[in-house]
């Protein structure tokens, strides 16, 4: 998915009106298996100057990259995570660690090509989902409006949630920023 749609999908799935603590922990939970990604491409395109072009096609797909996003995205890793968030009966970090988890589940079932190794430590095995949300090769031309359509029922749910205007406009960025991406997928690949 989208990190757009990660983001209205966990916040919708475990956020909260009534405690802005909780609603940030499942927007920061959504984002948290994809800041790898940014961090990584960020510095290799604005600061180090490399073309987008080596970033996606070639640095991307390097064992280094795909270690790094095998940590991030490891169910191993976030199921200890979150069975120490409901050991220590801690809310919070319980809607965290859960909306993460949830990231990684679509994830899992919704990446071809560019699968991650979803349980390191344990095994460097990589499912490669017959269903890509991007790569019309692999069924994205009905995956990306399907995961368009979930992430604006999601926003739908979240404007009826927050009666806040900020609230509101944040999740209508969202929504936008989302049903954007997914017509540059469906457009150009």
């Amino acid at each position: 998915m989208n990190t757009t749609a990660h983001l209205l999908v966990g916040s919708a799935a475990f956020g909260s009106a009534n405690s802005r603590p909780v609603a940030l922990a499942a927007l920061l939970g959504a984002f948290i298996p994809d800041i790898s990604l940014y961090v990584l491409c960020g510095v290799s395109i604005f600061i180090l100057g490399i073309s987008p072009h080596v970033v996606f096609d070639e640095l991307y797909f390097s064992d280094s990259w795909q270690t790094v996003f095998s940590i991030d995205n490891s169910f191993v890793l976030w199921g200890v995570l979150s069975a120490i968030a409901l050991a220590r009966k801690q809310p919070v970090f319980v809607v965290f660690t859960a909306s993460a988890l949830l990231h990684l589940l679509t994830d899992f079932t919704l990446h071809h090509d560019d699968a991650r190794a979803h349980f390191w430590p344990i095994t460097d095995w990589r499912f490669a989902s017959p269903v890509s949300y991007w790569d019309s090769a692999h069924h994205a031309a009905w995956a990306a409006p399907l995961e368009g359509l979930v992430a604006f029922a999601c926003g739908v749910l979240l404007w009826l949630r927050h009666a806040k205007p900020m609230v509101r406009v944040g999740v209508a960025m969202l929504v936008f920023v989302e049903l954007l991406i997914i017509r540059q997928w469906l457009m150009f690949f």
